[in-house]
């Protein structure tokens, strides 16, 4: 059985619940053992282009926690993803940064050398759990359903320190929509920005990155979006909700790939936490079909 630290950072627990549940349950159903380790802190990202110091202490006590129990991390944010990348790629560097970094962990007992892999919550589902395996698990597929992932930017870019997938003409994530059954669309703007980083210091400029997305994804006649990514999937959700109360737009609602994958085994829907979108996607299941029909 394949064992891994669970890190979920701070967005999910307090807003995105159901990223948190959803993933535990499909990680569960293809035999991937979750450790949760309570001392993890935040990855530091909100201090990345502050304190550089502040960033990479607060990332590097999560590395040093996961070393400590011997586990590689896997990991369910993008930004949480895309920091602890750039703190482990800081922390192979010799020089007074990490010697000052290695100081501060010795005072908590604890140490990095690099043992430890980090790891999207996409990318084991692809690398480690493999197609083949999630394949097997399908009870229902997705019957004329078509879906525009969305990529999200910290997993891809810097790619040379994510190395998540090809960040120009990435495949990883419309491969694992169509385990579901469901067609992956391709969408013009499904690389860009979705408009999150800049909620709450200009709320206009993100709320049209948002819109200009939906818009993309609408014309190539996508059912829904998804996405792997706390705060993609607020911009999708909460954000989409917002937008539409000012101009009463028609919603393109927005799945977390975990539900989407969770639908697809048969696991229940309150477990995957269907009911906590802001937007309805209880309908997906209109598109499902059993695997006997499927087979006839």
């Amino acid at each position: 059985m394949m064992k891994f630290a669970l890190f979920l950072g701070c967005n999910i627990p307090a807003r995105v619940e159901q990223y948190d549940t959803s993933a535990r349950a499909v990680l569960k159903q293809v035999g991937v053992q979750l450790v949760d380790i309570r001392e993890f802190n935040c990855c530091g990202y909100p201090m990345r282009n502050a304190d550089q110091k502040a960033f990479l202490i607060s990332s590097a006590v999560n590395l040093g926690l996961a070393e400590k129990e011997n586990l590689d991390i896997i990991v369910l944010c993008k930004c949480c993803f895309g920091s602890l990348k750039e703190a482990e790629h800081i922390l192979k560097e010799e020089g007074e940064l990490q010697e000052e970094v290695n100081r501060l962990l010795a005072q908590r007992g604890l140490k990095y050398t690099g043992k430890t892999q980090i790891k999207h919550f996409l990318s084991v589902l692809y690398h480690d759990v493999g197609l083949d395996t999630l394949k097997s698990n399908i009870s229902r597929q997705y019957k004329d359903c078509k879906i525009a992932p969305h990529y999200g930017c910290h997993a891809l870019r810097p790619s040379k320190i994510t190395r998540f997938d090809d960040p120009v003409a990435p495949t990883i994530f419309d491969k694992l929509v169509e385990v579901t059954g469901a067609k992956s669309v391709d969408w013009t703007r499904k690389l860009e920005c979705c408009g999150a980083p800049v909620l709450g210091v200009n709320d206009d400029l993100s709320m049209n990155l948002t819109r200009k997305k939906l818009e993309d994804a609408k014309k190539v006649s996508a059912d829904y979006l998804c996405s792997a990514c706390p705060y993609c999937h607020l911009q999708f959700d909460v954000v989409q909700k917002m937008i539409i109360s000012q101009n009463g737009n028609d919603p393109l609602a927005s799945v977390l790939y975990p539900q989407l994958l969770g639908l697809s085994m048969g696991l229940d829907e309150k477990i995957l936490g269907i009911h906590m979108n802001q937007l309805n996607i209880s309908n997906l299941s209109s598109f499902l079909e059993s695997g006997e029909e499927n087979a006839e």
